[in-house]
């Protein structure tokens, strides 16, 4: 049995979730906030704690098996590498914004124009996609006060929630490309059986987190309603309640259609609805 590498986020924002996912997936590790390696006890696996930059590489080139890294930094250092899953955290849009009081327009008026940003390829690509010929300045980090200190006419750089824009006088003025972390693996070992049961594990997660257990109580007369709103993974559960011509309920609802569906089936004459997070469902 092999032991596999995966390499995630030593610090920075998908760190904390991409150790929440793995223990989520039943691996047990410690001194994960210390130790720039780690191994799991109880699944032939090695966790490498790295600079999200040097993931992609380490990938590519076959020193970890997977890893977990934004799409934009995959994109940004062309490595070669096989995306197996997205993972749902981790969520942003690379921006190009101008000061507030920026003459910039439209996204013609930044040929000739300096764009200070971290992401030069990325940037690059998608300029010359619009026909647009821009001076691409590249920063390392803060490249939100390239306006203010004259260094630029712009910026491109990662948005979360656009709080780092409003606090330093800059506004969004177009979307470069969005992005989410994601599982990779080098060609060599996307097809090796480990990596196949880790994937599950983690399609397991993710399933059961986009996913409401509801339980609720129906009269028999208003049952077929809704069991026509809960389809459930193939069908919902019907058990007879003690109370003559009622019956419990139970179904499975995607968290994107939750509040639709827990007021159409109050409507549709549901009472007493249970609604629980479910830990994994495995397929």
């Amino acid at each position: 049995m092999k032991t596999l590498k995966i390499a995630i986020q030593k610090s920075g924002r998908l760190n904390e979730k991409s150790v929440e996912i793995l223990k989520n997936c039943g691996l047990s590790f410690e001194n994960y906030k210390s130790s720039l390696i780690s191994s799991v006890t109880n699944f032939p696996l090695e966790i490498l704690f790295l600079r999200d930059d040097d993931i992609p590489e380490y990938v590519q080139d076959g020193i970890a098996d997977l890893g977990i890294v934004g799409e934009n930094v995959i994109t940004e250092t062309k490595a070669k590498v096989t995306h197996l899953q997205k993972l749902g955290f981790g969520k942003c849009t690379l921006k190009i914004a101008v000061q507030n009081t920026s003459s910039i327009e439209k996204l013609e008026d930044l040929n000739g124009k300096a764009i200070a940003t971290s992401y030069p390829v990325i940037l690059e690509n998608f300029l010359q996609s619009k026909g647009i010929t821009s001076d691409i300045r590249t920063i390392s980090g803060s490249v939100e006060i390239g306006p203010g200190l004259g260094l630029s006419d712009a910026i491109c750089d990662i948005v979360s929630t656009g709080g780092t824009l409003k606090s330093n006088g800059l506004k969004p003025f177009a979307d470069v490309m969005s992005s989410e972390a994601v599982l990779i693996g080098n060609e060599a070992i996307a097809n090796h059986p480990e990596v196949a049961e880790l994937l599950q594990r983690i399609r397991s997660v993710l399933s059961a987190k986009s996913n409401k257990y509801v339980v609720l109580n129906v009269s028999k007369d208003n049952l077929q309603k809704v069991v026509d709103l809960l389809p459930g993974v193939k069908s919902p559960t019907v058990v007879p309640l003690f109370e003559p011509n009622w019956v419990a309920v139970h179904s499975v609802i995607a968290e994107a259609d939750f509040w639709e569906k827990i007021n159409s089936l109050k409507a549709a004459g549901a009472e007493g609805i249970l609604v629980m997070p479910i830990e994994k469902i495995i397929t």
